[in-house]
C-alpha cells in the first residue's frame, strides 16, 4: 500500500439492519471495495445482536485492514428506548475498531447527507443515486443501509479533503496577519 493509499470503513448502525461500506482512496482516487448488510431484524435477544455487530464489524477489520473507521451518530428522536439501543449498536462497532486500534469518527445523518448530495434533508434514495455516481458502480445494493455505510466512508473521505484543501499555512503571525487584515483587531 503506498502512503497516500487509506481505506476507509464506513458504517450505518443499526439493530435491525446495519449497512456497510469500504473505499479505498489513492491520491484523489476513489474505488469501492464491498458493501452490504449485517440482517438482525429475527434476533429477539437484544445482547445476541449487539454481539454479532461487534463479531461483524471486527470480521470486516481483519479482512480489508481499513485505516480509519467512520460511523453514523445516533440522531436524536423521540423514542429514548430506540435511541438507547442504536447507541449501544454504534458502541459495539466503536469498541470492535478500538481492539485493532482504528481511529474512529463520527458524523451526524444530516452531515453525511449534506456532504454527499449538497441537501441535508435528502432522502435515502438521493444519497444512493449520488453514492453511485462518485464511485461509478451500477449494482442496486439490497438494502438502502449499505449505500448508507458508504455515504458515511465517503462523507468522511470528502470532509478530511475539503479541510486538506482549505487549509493554508502560514511561516509565521505576520504572513498570518497580511492574509487576513479583517481577523486581526
Amino acid at each position: 500500500m503506498s502512503a497516500k493509499e487509506r481505506i476507509i470503513l464506513g458504517i450505518d448502525p443499526g439493530t435491525s439492519v446495519m449497512g456497510y461500506g469500504i473505499i479505498r482512496i489513492n491520491g484523489r482516487n476513489l474505488e469501492l471495495i464491498t458493501l452490504g448488510v449485517l440482517k438482525l431484524a429475527k434476533i429477539n435477544d437484544h445482547a445476541v445482536k449487539l454481539r454479532r455487530i461487534f463479531e461483524r464489524t471486527r470480521s470486516l477489520i481483519e479482512q480489508y485492514h481499513p485505516d480509519e473507521l467512520v460511523l453514523e451518530a445516533p440522531f436524536y428522536g423521540k423514542n429514548i428506548q430506540s435511541m438507547l439501543k442504536l447507541g449501544r449498536a454504534q458502541g459495539v462497532a466503536m469498541a470492535a475498531g478500538l481492539t485493532r486500534d482504528i481511529p474512529i469518527f463520527e458524523y451526524s445523518p444530516r452531515k453525511i447527507k449534506q456532504s454527499i448530495t449538497g441537501n441535508g434533508n435528502a432522502s435515502k434514495h438521493q444519497v444512493s443515486g449520488m453514492v453511485q455516481k462518485l464511485l461509478n458502480y451500477t449494482e442496486d445494493p439490497q438494502y438502502l443501509d449499505a449505500t448508507d455505510g458508504l455515504a458515511t466512508a465517503l462523507c468522511h473521505y470528502l470532509q478530511r479533503n475539503s479541510r486538506q484543501s482549505n487549509e493554508k499555512s502560514y511561516s509565521g503571525w505576520k504572513s498570518f496577519i497580511s492574509d487576513n487584515p479583517d481577523r486581526v483587531k
